[in-house]
């Protein structure tokens, strides 16, 4: 349905997207995780032809849409990063002025504005300012006008960032049964690993600009299949503890968390008994440990170096 193909974008003399080859077939909901800065909004930019790439090209059903951009524009939802409504007209009145551009006329429009409205759950509120509405709710105003031409793909940039939990709760709902009941096409991005694990068939892993992994959730946890990770929760943090664990022969992977570090080491390696020995050499405190298997945000951890949110 969606297809990239060697899509490269640089900025004077930095690569943002280097060589990326993503697809999405019909019916898909596909998750983009990375880092900031790692290319995620500029990728979506150029599939969503606001952006010109610097080379390569993106395909619609087939169809070249870097040389003919109206191929997918009319059946395109593009759900922004930033709030992109008119603050001081009502929800009513910020969706019928986008149903316009969309060139919706007369009953039809209406009944459109109301049943995205009614999908959004603010179909009670439609007539305050929504300079008056909560963050959550704007941004369910911001998805809502993506819906209104009742596009086959909606590509939705970190749609809950910043919002409260009901209201992030409400659009992941919402977004599972757009993809799951109508059929929908998604590409969503996030910061939240567990809204990608939620949400998607399959995942891409982005950093530097590059596609560095892809895979269903259990593909990719298959990455670290014969490893455990050690959650260590320490009184405060030790930089000679930490540097002693990195140089441990079987410690694959160190990582600072809030509270302490996170190891991936070999399973069945038996690695307590040498990191309790090093946190006494190193005077670190160790309130907790826990070993599990790695989790998808540990094969993030491992691919990138660095947590989603950094």
């Amino acid at each position: 349905m969606l297809e990239t193909e060697s899509l490269r974008k640089v900025y004077k003399n930095k690569v943002a997207v280097d060589e990326v080859n993503i697809y999405l077939k019909e019916g898909e909901s596909v998750g983009l995780l990375g880092p900031n800065g790692a290319g995620k909004s500029t990728l979506i930019s150029m599939i969503a032809t606001l952006l010109k790439p610097s080379s390569g090209k993106v395909f619609w059903e087939g169809q070249d849409i870097i040389k003919n951009p109206h191929i997918i524009r009319p059946t395109l939802g593009m759900v922004p990063q930033e709030i992109a409504l008119y603050k001081e007209l009502s929800a009513y009145e910020n969706v019928k002025f986008f149903g316009k551009i969309y060139r919706l006329k007369g009953k039809h429009l209406e009944s459109r504005v109301q049943e995205v409205l009614e999908i959004v759950g603010l179909k009670d509120r439609q007539k305050e300012l929504v300079k008056n509405y909560s963050g959550g709710m704007q941004r369910r105003i911001n998805i809502a006008v993506a819906l209104l031409h009742e596009p086959d793909i909606i590509i939705m940039d970190e749609p809950t960032v910043g919002i409260d939990p009901q209201s992030r709760h409400y659009i992941l709902e919402m977004v599972k049964r757009l993809n799951e009941e109508k059929g929908m096409t998604v590409l969503y991005t996030s910061h939240y690993m567990e809204e990608v694990e939620k949400l998607c068939d399959r995942i891409y892993i982005m950093d530097n600009g590059k596609i560095i992994a892809t895979g269903t959730k259990d593909e990719l946890v298959s990455i670290l299949s014969s490893e455990e990770t050690i959650d260590l929760v320490l009184e405060e943090s030790s930089s000679a503890f930490e540097d002693a664990l990195r140089a441990g022969e079987h410690v694959l992977k160190v990582t600072e968390t809030e509270k302490g570090l996170k190891l991936i080491v070999p399973k069945q390696s038996n690695q307590l008994t040498t990191i309790f020995h090093l946190a006494e050499k190193h005077q670190a405190a160790i309130q907790s440990v826990s070993i599990h298997v790695p989790s998808l945000e540990d094969v993030f951890l491992h691919l990138t170096g660095r947590k989603l949110r950094d």
